[in-house]
């Protein structure tokens, strides 16, 4: 078994053993994602690149919980909506390959439809 597997395992015991299920609507999954989103941004927001540096050594821990948070609305997306996440991240790599070869996007932050 998978990491993944067995994280999506365990974060619908978690889910489960609540009975939060019912509450777990496509539309408040990614309601629920994007607010985990937002708190992770919170860190970064006002922030100059200095301070920046500084902040994210002294505080990975939150910064690690609030990606953690963000993993678990993912991977609680991924399960309920029937989305092998693992191999929709191989088969998007492959697109990306094509969309920023190499030859055209090293070093650039460009758009794909701009190289």
């Amino acid at each position: 078994m998978s990491d993944i597997q067995d994280l999506t395992k365990q974060i619908i015991k978690f889910r489960d053993q609540r009975d939060w299920k019912q509450f777990h609507t496509p539309k408040d999954l990614v309601i629920s994602l994007l607010l985990e989103l937002s708190e992770l941004a919170e860190h970064f927001q006002w922030k100059n690149e200095q301070e920046l540096t500084a902040y994210l050594r002294s505080h990975k821990q939150e910064i690690g919980e609030e990606l953690a948070d963000v993993f678990y609305w993912v991977l609680l997306m991924a399960n309920d909506f029937g989305i092998d996440v693992s191999e929709a991240l191989r088969r998007k790599l492959i697109i990306n390959e094509k969309k920023y070869p190499i030859s055209k996007a090293k070093g650039k932050h460009t758009k794909y439809s701009r190289l």
